[in-house]
């Protein structure tokens, strides 16, 4: 079976409701909608989503669904699927997954968490197994190392690097940066044979 993956950030700043009279990610937000738009084309009737549980200072507000699961209902919107958009683990796939998460969050001194000389060299990582597409080097990313840089989604990454674990993967990266000082990407995967 052939399943197709878009990689998106987990980025509020993508909502409709966060956006300013200046775009100031637009190269971002066309590369997640050309992404989800490739995804839905071979979808069939479900998308699956695998995103980072809602923040808790967010759930303790009454805001109980996460900003991947809102932006995944969001952008097949825009792309124009309508069939269910469902929540998944990334342990089993079906024909479409979009998996929301970023690098560090403590890129530089402007970023949302206070500097980390680790930073850097964590993103690499991550970013080279999916620019490569290399499901094993996901499989094996260090969540905890993650959590600490607060990089978002990292066990969602480790999960379907383990699920894809052989499959061969034709790889695409759509954006790769760091806008404010957080490492986003977008980037697609054809696996299957």
């Amino acid at each position: 079976m052939r399943t197709r993956v878009a990689f998106l950030p987990a980025a509020p700043v993508l909502l409709p409701e966060y956006a300013g009279l200046e775009d100031l990610v637009g190269a971002l937000r066309a590369a997640c909608v050309d992404a989800v738009t490739w995804l839905v084309k071979e979808a069939g009737d479900t998308v699956q989503v695998v995103a980072p549980p809602p923040d808790p200072a967010n759930a303790s507000r009454g805001v109980g669904v996460s900003v991947g699961t809102r932006l995944a209902a969001h952008l097949t919107a825009v792309a124009g699927f309508g069939g269910r958009v469902e929540a998944a683990d990334g342990a089993s796939l079906g024909s479409a997954v979009l998996v929301f998460g970023n690098g560090s969050a403590r890129r530089g001194e402007k970023a949302p968490g206070h500097f980390d000389e680790r930073a850097s060299a964590f993103d690499e990582t991550t970013l080279g197994a999916l620019v490569r597409g290399e499901p094993a080097a996901l499989a094996g990313l260090d969540d905890e190392l993650g959590v600490e840089l607060l990089a978002d989604g990292i066990a969602g990454l480790r999960g379907l690097g383990r699920a894809l674990a052989g499959s061969p993967v034709a790889a695409s990266t759509l954006y790769a940066d760091d806008p404010f000082g957080v490492q986003y990407w977008v980037v697609t995967w054809e696996c299957g044979s």
